[in-house]
């Protein structure tokens, strides 16, 4: 059923969230490596910056996890109540 406050309610899938955060932690790594050694440094600082962010997300991810059902719902977790009817 929808209630019109999705973007309120919305959860994410957090466990596809982190195996592609991990994913993107290895290629920011393997790139700022490789364009290291490559004599690129604006690119090298480029993978570094993007690494950075990865290593941000990957930290909320997982600690969105550790906070519980909340935020990965399991099957006895029911959906959030819709709002209250206002108006006619």
């Amino acid at each position: 059923m929808r209630t019109g406050s999705e973007p309120m309610t919305a959860r994410s899938a957090l466990r596809a969230r982190l195996w592609l955060s991990v994913w993107g932690l290895f290629w920011a790594i393997a790139g700022t490596a490789a364009f290291a050694l490559a004599g690129r440094p604006g690119w090298a600082v480029a993978c570094g910056v993007l690494w950075l962010v990865v290593t941000v997300d990957l930290t909320m991810i997982l600690r969105h996890i550790r906070q519980g059902p909340h935020y990965q719902p399991g099957p006895g977790i029911p959906p959030y109540r819709p709002p209250d009817q206002r108006g006619p």
